[in-house]
């Protein structure tokens, strides 16, 4: 048997790890060519993280039901117009302003308590809920000053305030006068009146509004 040198065998081997070598990379840009001819780069798969969701927009307030007449823009013939503002609250306790100016021509006479009743979005009132006149109902509530005659010259104002305790319904609408029987109206609130049956509803008595205009009592 001739003996075979060990430098010969580990050259050999090293020829053939070259040559497979060669030969490895040779398929493999085949094949590469084969899926891909042409020679277009393979795009890299991008990670995508998920997000928080955005947080669901409050609902607004019911769009005005057509069978519940409103108030119209502008100035009702009467020569009057009212007006609720914003519902601000805390603890339980709610509040509302209501404005009532004189924007007709000629001066507005007003006393006392404004006459207000609570509607639905029906427009229908709701059953168990009972006005006051004074605070002396509803805990928390501020007090009253009391009645004072007034008489609006035009483009005056004057303002009451309401005042009741937090409950499980809302209301869109209230039907409200300068007193109980005169020139009441229905309006739609800015925001809903959460009172609820079997609740109390406390009113201010008219005083001259901070805005523009004048009040001076009436003779």
């Amino acid at each position: 048997m001739t003996a075979i040198p060990v430098t010969a065998t580990r050259s050999a081997a090293l020829a053939c790890v070259l040559v497979l070598a060669a030969s490895g990379c040779g398929l493999s840009a085949e094949l590469d060519r084969e899926r891909n001819p042409d020679r277009s780069p393979t795009p890299t798969p991008t990670l995508t993280w998920p997000t928080t969701a955005a947080p669901a927009p409050v609902s607004p307030l019911p769009e005005p039901s057509p069978t519940v007449p409103v108030q119209p823009a502008g100035c009702p013939p009467s020569g009057v117009r009212v007006e609720a503002g914003p519902v601000d609250g805390a603890m339980g306790l709610r509040a509302m302003t209501l404005t009532l100016t004189n924007c007709g021509d000629k001066p507005y006479k007003v006393d006392g308590y404004p006459a207000v009743l609570v509607l639905d979005e029906t427009g229908l009132p709701i059953p168990g809920v009972r006005t006051a006149e004074g605070t002396d109902d509803v805990s928390m509530a501020p007090p009253d000053p009391g009645p004072e005659p007034l008489t609006l010259a035009p483009g005056a104002a004057a303002q009451a305030g309401l005042y009741w305790r937090m409950n499980n319904e809302d209301s869109p609408y209230l039907r409200v006068g300068p007193a109980k029987g005169r020139d009441e109206r229905t309006v739609r609130l800015e925001s809903p009146l959460d009172i609820g049956p079997e609740n109390v509803l406390a009113t201010t008595a008219w005083r001259p509004a901070r805005a523009t205009g004048s009040s001076t009592p009436a003779n």
